[in-house]
């Protein structure tokens, strides 16, 4: 595993405990106290919105996704190099497009604080730039194994 899977899988693993954490005390506060504490509503909601980002972006390999293939498993390795170009140039495509937009929004966000802890939501929403720069990373590399031919076997599951 190289050293940036390690880091992002670490990284995941710590957001996730965290948004635990966070879980447990909320949990705790409002049942076992009957004192909700809004900041764990907060913390909670960002955590959550970085654990499915992040792991989307970084720690969930592609063949892991859902996917739709009934069409891919009927069609032939040419054929399925075509929809993985295409497939792959339609998903990076648009998340190049969006990129620059998505990150002036992202960066405009940093004036705006959540309303308890007063993170910026520049913080909260950084996430979602980093899943478009992954998404036009991965579909840059889906397109290059396509070409060379990669990539194009059945997704059928054997039992």
């Amino acid at each position: 595993m190289t050293a940036f899977r390690q880091f992002t899988h670490a990284l995941g693993g710590l957001i996730f405990l965290a948004l635990f954490g966070v879980f447990l005390v909320q949990i705790t506060a409002r049942f076992g106290f009957n004192q909700p504490l809004p900041w764990t509503d907060e913390l909670a909601v960002i955590l959550y919105l970085w654990a499915i980002l992040w792991g989307c972006a970084f720690m969930v390999p592609e063949r892991e996704h859902v996917a739709f293939d009934l069409l891919w498993n009927s069609a032939s390795p040419p054929v399925r190099r075509i929809m993985r170009i295409a497939g792959h140039g339609l998903i990076g495509g648009l998340a190049a497009v969006a990129l620059p937009a998505s990150w002036d929004y992202v960066h405009f966000m940093a004036r705006e604080g959540t309303p308890v802890l007063g993170i910026s939501f520049q913080w909260a929403f950084l996430p979602f730039v980093l899943l478009l720069v992954s998404l036009v990373v991965r579909s840059a590399w889906g397109i290059w194994q396509a070409l060379r031919g990669q990539g194009l076997e059945d997704h059928r599951v054997s039992a």
